[in-house]
């Protein structure tokens, strides 16, 4: 299910979290030069069940962060577990990533107009990312608000364009937002606060720990 309060919205007052577990970590895929091997991909797609075009992106974009940022230890199936609570790995609605990794139709969430519990927010994209010029909504397959991505959307593809609803794209600007927030991933405490600050509830980061842990133990 896609979630409203999605990446980069916080409770006011609610500074701190409990921990809430680390999931096993997927060691990072063989590759092919920079790309994740074309047979590992086939087969871990098999056994876990995640469409091998979005287990493409997140796994190359963890093999990325890792040369960005080795201390963070961000691996792919925690990129894989949030891309599946946020979306379903793509197909929320219906949706299905294209060649390019981009969701056909659109996955934009609901108005963030400050009803049903969700926050507030004026639009500041001009609707060029959620086609709404009233308010801010999440979008894409990894659910990021606009103000968010505009610190921390990444090209991942290499196609010169930084949008979110490529998931190559989108998948890296996670592993980028979730190694600032959390420092260190390898740990409880970092992978806690990084995936509490992607989405804050506890039961929604059990939730990516427990998949993420599947995923790994799928392999």
């Amino acid at each position: 299910m896609v979630v409203a309060a999605s990446v980069g919205l916080r409770l006011a007052g609610d500074e701190a979290a409990p921990p809430v577990g680390v999931p096993v970590a997927a060691p990072l895929p063989p590759t092919a030069g920079s790309s994740p091997d074309p047979g590992w991909l086939l087969r871990t797609a098999q056994r876990t069940n995640i469409p091998a075009r979005a287990l493409a992106a997140y796994s190359t974009a963890a093999l990325r962060q890792a040369d960005d940022e080795p201390g963070c230890r961000i691996a792919w199936n925690t990129l894989a577990a949030i891309g599946a609570s946020e979306s379903t790995h793509g197909s929320f609605g219906g949706a299905r990533l294209d060649a390019r990794g981009v969701a056909r139709p659109l996955i934009i969430g609901v108005a963030l107009d400050g009803t049903a519990g969700n926050a507030a927010i004026n639009d500041t994209d001009g609707g060029s990312l959620d086609r709404d010029t009233r308010w801010d909504r999440a979008v894409g397959a990894m659910q990021f608000i606009p103000t968010t991505w505009a610190r921390w959307g990444a090209d991942g593809d290499g196609d010169g364009r930084k949008d979110p609803h490529d998931l190559d794209d989108a998948a890296l600007g996670a592993a980028r937002y979730l190694c600032h927030a959390g420092g260190d991933l390898g740990g409880s405490k970092g992978w806690s606060r990084a995936v509490l600050t992607y989405n804050r509830s506890v039961p929604y980061a059990s939730k990516v720990a427990r998949t993420a842990t599947t995923y790994a133990e799928r392999l």
